[in-house]
């Protein structure tokens, strides 16, 4: 009996504490009407019948929410969302009064607010801007949504687009601009690299004639009676008639002793 009476006495006095654990708040409660005042992390004295507390976690706390928007020229958007979130600590009594715990939190307030914001912002983009300007399409998901929850004493530490997809058709329609938009590109360097190739062919022509040209110049009769005299090895040339039999060599006939050039009479 004393064992027993020992026990009973302790869930007695035991109802006389609450204990907040580590990143929690108690929502006081007398007679079920919510007190202004929040018990914070640590051991409390409080009135058996007459208080209860609803612990509420102010950790931050992480959700992933899918939702299907349209953007402004009507393609299909899904996303899927990753949000993080936490109740305000010093309002957890308010906020509890007013909505509820955690999960009635997450139903009622968080999932329509991010499916509500995402359709709001999708819609003031066309599908390619998504895709093009996916951090300013962040960042305006994220200040609306912080601006809507903040009115629910409720704090976004961070949210992000985690997927961003369209439907296969418009998909399908993106990769196929895309290649013509690569190929439109290689015809255009195709097409570059050819006429370098000929205006590279053309200065080259111009050269050659200029160079042709000015050699022409340079060559006076003078010079090439100079050169002509210059490149001689002294030998005559041998001259061959129209039969075979007639080959005469000039050098040959100049150096013999018995030829003789003729006399011409007056």
């Amino acid at each position: 009996m004393s064992v027993l009476s020992t026990l009973l006495a302790l869930v007695f006095l035991s109802s006389f504490f609450v204990i907040v654990n580590a990143g929690e708040r108690g929502v006081l409660m007398r007679f079920g009407q919510v007190q202004n005042q929040i018990l914070d992390e640590g051991i409390h004295v409080i009135v058996p019948l007459v208080h209860t507390v609803k612990k509420l976690s102010v950790r931050v706390q992480g959700q992933q929410i899918s939702a299907e928007a349209s953007s402004r020229d009507l393609q299909d958007v899904y996303s899927d969302v990753a949000l993080n979130w936490h109740i305000v600590p010093a309002e957890a009594h308010v906020l509890y009064q007013q909505i509820g715990d955690e999960l009635t939190v997450v139903n009622h307030i968080i999932n329509p607010a991010v499916e509500e914001v995402l359709k709001a912002v999708m819609a003031e983009f066309t599908a390619e801007e998504i895709i093009t300007k996916r951090g300013e399409v962040k960042a305006k998901v994220d200040d609306q949504l912080t601006s809507r929850l903040r009115t629910y004493h409720i704090t976004v530490d961070d949210i992000s687009l985690v997927h961003v997809h369209f439907s296969n058709r418009f998909s399908d329609a993106v990769e196929a601009k895309q290649v013509a938009e690569q190929e439109a590109k290689r015809a255009e360097f195709v097409a570059k690299k050819a006429l370098r190739e000929a205006e590279a062919r053309v200065n080259w022509a111009k050269g050659e004639a200029e160079a042709q040209r000015l050699l022409q110049e340079s060559l006076t009769p003078e010079l090439l009676q100079r050169q002509t005299i210059e490149r001689w090895n002294g030998e005559l040339p041998i001259i061959v008639g129209r039969e075979e039999s007639t080959v005469i060599d000039l050098d040959t006939l100049l150096r013999t002793k018995a030829f003789k050039a003729p006399t011409v009479q007056p």
